[in-house]
């Protein structure tokens, strides 16, 4: 099984970061960054509004709690979004890649 995980950043630096890390311990075949993401939520009773930017991280349902501790460790958030969703098809050429360039330890 396979996740896309959603993870949102404050700045390019700090995404970019996250990205590079996870691709090179090998726990995403592929992170997308978007940037100008708008957000409003509420923190601490407050409403807030921030720009951020996107990460959309394509991996193996089995590395989610890894890349979880992995974003948690680089993020300067508090409470940073992570958030999984199953990946329920795709292309099995793409999907194979994403196999191919992940940890199988």
């Amino acid at each position: 099984m396979y996740h896309l995980i959603y993870c949102t950043c404050p700045d390019q630096e700090t995404a970019e970061r996250i990205a590079r890390q996870l691709i090179s311990d090998k726990l995403a075949a592929c992170v997308n960054i978007l940037p100008g993401v708008s957000s409003i939520y509420e923190w601490q009773g407050q409403i807030e509004i921030a720009q951020e930017h996107l990460l959309l991280i394509k991996s193996q349902e089995s590395l989610y709690a890894t890349i979880e501790t992995a974003i948690k460790a680089l993020h300067p958030y508090q409470l940073p979004e992570i958030i999984a969703v199953a990946i329920e098809r795709g292309s099995a050429e793409y999907l194979k890649w994403i196999d191919s360039c992940l940890s199988t330890d």
